[in-house]
């Protein structure tokens, strides 16, 4: 499968992977709801609050943003007598997918290629401003007043990703150091569906070999990690999880260029994840490892040996290790194709 440049491609673009796999263009907003100071706090209606906020997203924007029920979740708070005064009633987001409109052309300009940065700074431009738009808008359900706070999840903004590797670069922090540079090399990505990295009729398990196969489009890999992704949600009081034991896979990727690593998040930033022939949209988080994540893994596996009895013969009776531990990939490409096939 032919990928185009990654630095051509536009924020509204849909990027082909190998493994029937598809990053989807979107813009997501994470969604607060709190009831107003005259408001008697009680168990919100969804189906009410949805209603209205797809009422203003289509009147009141100065363009008209048709969203489908399935991309407007909410999560509202379980035990109001728990609540306190200052907590929200309900958590949600909303994901807008249809972006054509950043990318229509003007009459004349039919024949014209896009500038990608020209692109870019309408997609920045327009998410900021329906952030502006909805934040603090009231939301009245049937005399019962709602205040909704809106905000541009950490993992969707990539130039404030950016912005904070090169504050943490002059500040000097260490664990992204190479050759006395600092620059940050290695992704997390956190809540991908762990059968759509796994080997078809094989298992259901997240494969090493084909998740390298699809994170290779992006450039050269230099680590790789894929483990489930069993991270403990905080109860906040919000009903609902979004990650569910086993179901999820956490993949980290060490790529052997800053240029691959920059692009690569630059382009999982602000998409969505979907496999061929389902209907699901994947909503993973995506952000840039500050602590050396592989770098760290040797040392711990070097300490863990080092405090291990050494047996008869000078061999170590080790039980095997946990399947959550991080296998450190070390195959390039060329290592891919032997493997995959017999030549």
């Amino acid at each position: 499968m032919g990928i185009p440049p990654l630095e051509s491609l536009p924020p509204t673009k849909t990027l082909e992977l190998e493994n029937g796999l598809s990053l989807l263009p979107r813009v997501k907003l994470e969604l607060t709801v709190h009831p107003t100071p005259s408001s008697v706090a009680k168990q919100i209606d969804e189906w009410k609050l949805k209603r209205a906020l797809m009422e203003f997203l289509k009147n009141s924007l100065s363009v008209s943003i048709d969203v489908p029920e399935e991309d407007l979740e909410f999560r509202r708070f379980k035990d109001l007598k728990k609540r306190k005064r200052e907590d929200p009633v309900a958590h949600g987001t909303l994901s807008i997918r249809d972006l054509g409109f950043l990318t229509r052309k003007k009459r004349g300009d039919e024949g014209k290629d896009e500038d990608v940065k020209e692109v870019e700074k309408k997609f920045v431009e327009w998410r900021k401003y329906i952030v502006e738009k909805l934040d603090g808008i009231e939301l009245n359900l049937e005399g019962d007043q709602y205040k909704l706070s809106v905000n541009v999840p950490a993992s969707d903004d990539f130039q404030g990703m950016k912005k904070s590797w090169e504050e943490a670069s002059v500040f000097g922090n260490r664990g992204f150091s190479r050759g006395g540079r600092q620059e940050p090399d290695t992704i997390v990505v956190r809540g991908v569906p762990s059968r759509w990295f796994a080997e078809p009729r094989v298992s259901s398990k997240p494969s090493m070999l084909v998740t390298h196969t699809i994170f290779s489009a992006f450039g050269k890999i230099r680590n790789l990690s894929v483990v489930e992704d069993n991270q403990d949600k905080v109860d906040d009081g919000i009903g609902g999880g979004d990650i569910i034991s086993g179901l999820h896979c956490k993949i980290v990727v060490q790529f052997e260029k800053y240029t691959d690593f920059c692009n690569a998040l630059r382009v999982l930033c602000g998409r969505s994840l979907q496999k061929q022939g389902s209907r699901l949209k994947a909503d993973y988080e995506v952000t840039w490892s500050k602590e050396g994540f592989f770098q760290n893994a040797r040392n711990q596996a070097v300490e863990k040996i080092s405090r291990t009895p050494a047996t008869f013969g000078g061999h170590h009776r080790n039980e095997p290790p946990s399947r959550v531990e991080p296998y450190i990939s070390r195959f390039n490409s060329e290592d891919t194709r032997r493997k995959r096939f017999k030549e």
